[in-house]
């Protein structure tokens, strides 16, 4: 099957001082037919009037802005988002202009090449990380190189939210996290045992230069180690 139109699905909270030149480095850099879903936690988050006031300026019409419907949260956020993806691929990034945005297209490529699920990756040859905490940064490589060689993980970067899902994955997968971004490391670890093919291509990710990271490291880690030991535990049980 050939994928013709994208969803794209951004988590936000209070993401006004970016949101407007996210949408444009959207509008700009990615050229196949998208549906831009922006899921805020509440009506007061300050990303909506920017965006209701993007959408009148410009006139588009792929821009929907979607209220968290499981609580609040980026993983709530992101998971509303996917459900509502329906028979297209989904791809998640960020407000912040962190991700690399210029690569979403050879991403749904690749995705149209016969694979299930393509990884954004920092830690292959030819991707980069500039800029962020240097503990947060050695962990997410070690996490991400290590599961690739020990639990033969098709990707270098496991932690990297910056994926495509295609929707036969998000259909087979039932989530189970319920902290933050451990969420995209989930759904891949498990859809690689489940067999889905998966490929990774290399990216640059950029620290945010504007507004407020809400990545919560120390919340988080614990439920990031459960997914990776999981990996572990599944590869040397098929052995």
């Amino acid at each position: 099957m050939k994928f013709e139109h994208l969803t794209i699905v951004i988590p936000v909270y209070n993401e006004s001082d970016v949101i407007k030149s996210t949408l444009d480095k959207i509008k700009e850099l990615i050229l196949v037919p998208n549906t831009v879903l922006i899921v805020y936690d509440t009506p007061q988050d300050t990303t909506i009037p920017k965006v209701t006031e993007y959408i009148k300026n410009t006139k588009a019409t792929n821009i929907l802005l979607m209220q968290n419907k499981y609580g609040r949260g980026a993983l709530n956020a992101i998971k509303t988002g996917l459900e509502s993806s329906g028979e297209n691929p989904a791809l998640v990034t960020m407000a912040d202009l962190s991700d690399d945005l210029c690569k979403v297209d050879k991403m749904l490529e690749l995705l149209n090449s016969d694979f299930d699920l393509v990884c954004g990756s920092r830690y292959m040859k030819g991707g980069k990380q500039i800029g962020g905490p240097w503990f947060k940064k050695t962990l997410s490589r070690v996490a991400g190189v290590s599961l690739h060689y020990l639990a033969g993980l098709p990707t270098h970067d496991i932690t990297n939210s910056f994926k495509m899902y295609s929707p036969q994955v998000l259909k087979a997968i039932t989530i189970e996290s319920n902290g933050g971004f451990e969420l995209g490391m989930e759904i891949t670890i498990k859809a690689h045992f489940k067999g889905f093919k998966i490929a990774e291509i290399p990216t640059t990710w950029q620290d945010r230069t504007a507004g407020k990271s809400n990545f919560k490291l120390a919340q988080w880690l614990p439920r990031y180690i459960k997914w990776y030991i999981f990996a572990l535990k599944k590869h040397w049980l098929k052995k």
